[in-house]
């Protein structure tokens, strides 16, 4: 079984809430490098939503994420028909 690369992960990550509900903001890149941002956000209910444009920096992630909150709403973040993980 191959090793799963190691990964930095943004000091911007982390848990975030709104109206009672709470996801897990995940910012990393590949460790050792100055690679691009990769963002993906864990609900609860482990449903996974990953962009598929990595950004340049950890902020311009993290801002991206604040945009789909306040464009979407949080409960955008959970997959209520699908099985495949969301994608944006």
């Amino acid at each position: 079984m191959a090793k799963a690369p190691k990964t930095e992960h943004s000091e911007l990550a982390g848990e975030f809430t709104e109206d009672g509900i709470t996801v897990l903001v995940d910012i990393f890149r590949p460790a050792g490098g100055q690679g691009d941002w990769m963002l993906e956000v864990i609900t609860e209910e482990e449903d996974v939503t990953s962009w598929d444009e990595p950004f340049a920096t950890d902020r311009e992630a993290f801002d991206e994420f604040l945009a789909t909150v306040e464009r979407d709403g949080i409960r955008s973040f959970f997959d209520e028909t699908a099985t495949d993980p969301s994608v944006h």
